[in-house]
C-alpha cells in the first residue's frame, strides 16, 4: 500500500470511527504503518521513491523501430507506434509512467515534509534529505518533459507544464493545477540544487548505484541544463562529474565482450552496479525487454552503425555482441537482462522486470560536448567525442576535417552537433533516450505500417508532447494538452 493512499485511507477510517462511536479505534494503528520518526525509516521509505515504471514506451514512438511483424502488438502498442492517444494503463504506457512517477514523488515528500521532526544523526538526516529532493527532481523532469512542450525561453512561461507536487496529499482526491513549464523547471533546478548540497552516500554504500549518489545527481544536472539550453551549468555540472579522466565512465565494451562467457553474462556485467559508466540503477516493471511492439531489423542497425566518418567497425554491432531475433524480422541489441517476479512461491504467474541503468558517463560527455559546440568551442568538443570514439571505434582521430567531408559542409558546428545526434542515438538505442532528441531538435519521424503505407510526425507536431491520463483530465481536473 502506498504512502499517499495510506493517508487516504487512515483519514477515511477516522470518519468512520466517529461516525460509530468507535472511541477506542483510534488508539491503535488502523493499517500497521510504521511511524516514520527516525532517518533509517526514512531511508528505506525512499527505496519507493524511484518508479517502477518504465518509459522505453518511446522507442516505439521514435525512429528506432520499424514495423515489426511476428511481435505480440497490443493495443497500446499500436497506438504509440501510430501516434495516437494511448488509452491503456497498463504498463509500458504513459499512463502508468504519469501514476506511477506521482506515488514515487509521493514518497519523497512525506520524508522531506517529516524528515526536520526526527530524531537521529543531522548528517544521515541531511543525505536522507538531499536524496528526497534529487527524487523528486527527477520525476518531475521526466514528467514534464513527456507530456509538456520542450522547454523555450520565450515561451516557458505560459507553456503548459504538469503540476508539481511538494506536500503530502492529506485529502481523499485533491485538485491539482498545472504549473507552467518555466515553474516546473524552477522548482526542479530549486531541487536539484538542494539535493547535491545534501546526498551523501556513504549511508548507502553497498547498494550506492540504486540510490541517488551525488555522481548520478551530477548526471541529472547535466541532463537538465542541457535541456534547458543552459549551456554553462550544463558544463559545469557535467565536468564535476566527469573530473579529470572521463574514460573511466565510457563503458569498455570491447573489454565486457571478452570477458563475457556467453551473451548473458555480457548482459548482466553491461547493466552491472560495478561499471563506472552505470551512475542509478532503477528496477522498472516492464515487457519492453521481451517480444512485444516494435524493434529495428538488421537493416536499420545496419544504416545507423556502419556509417560513420571513417568506414571503421563499431564496437557496438560487432560479430561478438549479442543480437536477439524479436518476431520475424526485428532484432534487439542485448542490454536487458531478463528478470521474473512470481506473485507468490507457489504461483506460475508474475511480471517481468528488468534494472536500468537510467543515467550513463556516456551521456554526460556528450551532453558536454553538446554544450560546448553549442557555445562555439569545437576544439574542446571534439576533445570529448575523441574518448568516445576511442572506446566504440578504435584508433581513429576526431578532428574538423573527417566530420567535414562525412557531411559535406563546411559549417563546423552543426557538424559536431550532428555527430553528437547521432553518437547519442547509437549509445542509447533502446533505452528511451531518443525521443528527448526527437523532440528538443524537431525531428521528423516516419513510420511504415503494416498495409505498406507511410504515416509522418512533423517536426512541430502537437502529438509530440504525450496527452496527459484521461483520469487526470477527468477527475484531477487537469487542462489537457491541446491537439
Amino acid at each position: 500500500m502506498n504512502t499517499s493512499f495510506k493517508i487516504k485511507f487512515f483519514i477515511f477510517l477516522i470518519g468512520f470511527s466517529i461516525l460509530s462511536g468507535c472511541d477506542t479505534f483510534l488508539e491503535e494503528n488502523p493499517d500497521n504503518r510504521v511511524e516514520l520518526n527516525t532517518p533509517e525509516k526514512a531511508a528505506q521509505l525512499l527505496t519507493n521513491g524511484y518508479t517502477s515504471a518504465a518509459y522505453t514506451f518511446t522507442e516505439w514512438m521514435g525512429d528506432n523501430v520499424i514495423y515489426t511483424t511476428g511481435t505480440t502488438k497490443q493495443t497500446e502498442h499500436e497506438q504509440a507506434y501510430q501516434w495516437e492517444e494511448v488509452t491503456s494503463i497498463n504498463q509500458d504506457t504513459p499512463s502508468n509512467f504519469w501514476t506511477s512517477t506521482y506515488d514515487a514523488i509521493a514518497h519523497a515528500n512525506e520524508v522531506l515534509a517529516a524528515i526536520d521532526g526526527m530524531s537521529g544523526e543531522e548528517s544521515k538526516k541531511n543525505a536522507v534529505r538531499g536524496e528526497a529532493y534529487l527524487i523528486r527532481a527527477y520525476g518531475h523532469f521526466m514528467l514534464v518533459n513527456l507530456f509538456a512542450k520542450q522547454y523555450d525561453e520565450d515561451s516557458a512561461d505560459d507553456d503548459l507544464g504538469i503540476p508539481y507536487v511538494e506536500e503530502p496529499e492529506t485529502v481523499f482526491i485533491k485538485q491539482y493545477t498545472r504549473n507552467t513549464v518555466e515553474e516546473v523547471y524552477d522548482k526542479i533546478e530549486s531541487d536539484i540544487l538542494n539535493g547535491l548540497k545534501f546526498v551523501d552516500e556513504r549511508y548507502y554504500a553497498s547498494s550506492g548505484k540504486y540510490h541517488f549518489t551525488r555522481n548520478a545527481g551530477l548526471a541529472l544536472a547535466s541532463r537538465f541544463y542541457l535541456y534547458k539550453g543552459d549551456f554553462n551549468n550544463c558544463i559545469k555540472y557535467s565536468t564535476e562529474m566527469l573530473g579529470s579522466d572521463p574514460d573511466v565512465f565510457i563503458k569498455d565494451i570491447a573489454l565486457l565482450l571478452q570477458e563475457k562467457a556467453n551473451p548473458d553474462d555480457f548482459i548482466r556485467l553491461y547493466a552491472s552496479p560495478t561499471d563506472q559508466s552505470n551512475l542509478l540503477m532503477i528496477r522498472n516493471v516492464t515487457n519492453f525487454p521481451v517480444t512485444v511492439g516494435y524493434w529495428p531489423d538488421i537493416d536499420l542497425l545496419r544504416e545507423l552503425y556502419f556509417s560513420n566518418p571513417w568506414g571503421a567497425d563499431d564496437v557496438r554491432i560487432s560479430n561478438e555482441y549479442p543480437l536477439y531475433v524479436r518476431g520475424d524480422n526485428g532484432v534487439a541489441i542485448g542490454k536487458y537482462e531478463f528478470l521474473f517476479e512470481r506473485t507468490s512461491l507457489t504461483s506460475n504467474v508474475g511480471l517481468y522486470y528488468t534494472v536500468m541503468p537510467v543515467f550513463r558517463g556516456e551521456e554526460v560527455l556528450l551532453n558536454r560536448a553538446e554544450s560546448y559546440a553549442q557555445q562555439n568551442k569545437l576544439s574542446l568538443a571534439y576533445g570529448d567525442l575523441q574518448v568516445m570514439i576511442t572506446k566504440r571505434y578504435g584508433n581513429e582521430s576526431m578532428n574538423r576535417d573527417v566530420l567535414r567531408i562525412h557531411y559535406g559542409s563546411a559549417n563546423d558546428k552543426n557538424n559536431v552537433l550532428q555527430f553528437i545526434l547521432e553518437e547519442r542515438r547509437k549509445e542509447f538505442i533502446s533505452e528511451g533516450l531518443r525521443w528527448f532528441d526527437v523532440k528538443r531538435n524537431r525531428i521528423l519521424v516516419s513510420h511504415i505500417l503494416a498495409d505498406g503505407s507511410t504515416i509522418r510526425l512533423t517536426r512541430d507536431d502537437r502529438r509530440k508532447v504525450l496527452q496527459i491520463p484521461q483520469s487526470a483530465i477527468d477527475i484531477g481536473g487537469l487542462k489537457p494538452n491541446p491537439r
